[in-house]
């Protein structure tokens, strides 16, 4: 959507316990933004994420559990697994919470998924050229998982060429669209 081009809104009121309010409105103060702008992106996560969290089977789990957890595996654990369990797992997961699996849908997903995990994403655009960048500090075997499910779901569901570079702190994938 272009920034000329406005989303439809509509009005609507709450009635909302004191206390709830109260410590929204002090969160939208510390984030220099206004409650208008805080509620969309509580509703919008709502709708995007938290609604489908329990109906697909997802637990939140601490960064530093997912960190040792993934540290324990080696390598080949770590691709078997992505190839056992986390293609379909993901692709399963991606396409109850979007309604589709194609290309878009996916990559909405995936990078929803990765801002819902408080990951640094830096995303460009060169052409039809997508890349981006995810700082997530869990470690390389976590960024071998993914790297290995995203290049499964890309050859084998979309049948196009993903480049992922990883290291122990961050990733980097790009592909055509």
């Amino acid at each position: 959507m272009s920034t000329s081009q406005k989303k439809k809104t509509d009005t609507m009121s709450f009635r909302l316990d004191s206390e709830i309010l109260d410590k929204i409105r002090k969160e939208s103060e510390s984030q220099g933004i206004s409650l208008n702008v805080l509620a969309n992106k509580i509703f919008s996560r709502y709708v995007d994420w938290d609604m489908f969290e329990p109906k697909v089977g997802m637990v939140p789990i601490a960064k530093p559990i997912v960190s040792a957890l993934f540290e324990k595996l080696s390598k080949q654990e770590t691709i078997e697994l992505a190839k056992q369990i986390g293609q379909s797992i993901v692709s399963d997961i991606a396409t109850f919470m979007k309604g589709s699996m194609d290309i878009d849908s996916f990559v909405s997903w995936f990078v929803t998924r990765m801002k819902i995990s408080d990951f640094e994403i830096n995303h460009s655009v060169k052409d039809s050229k997508h890349s981006y960048i995810i700082k997530h500090d869990l470690g390389y075997n976590w960024s071998l998982y993914h790297k290995t499910v995203l290049e499964l779901i890309f050859n084998d569901a979309f049948e196009r060429k993903i480049d992922l570079n990883i290291k122990d702190r961050m990733m980097e994938l790009s592909f055509e669209k």
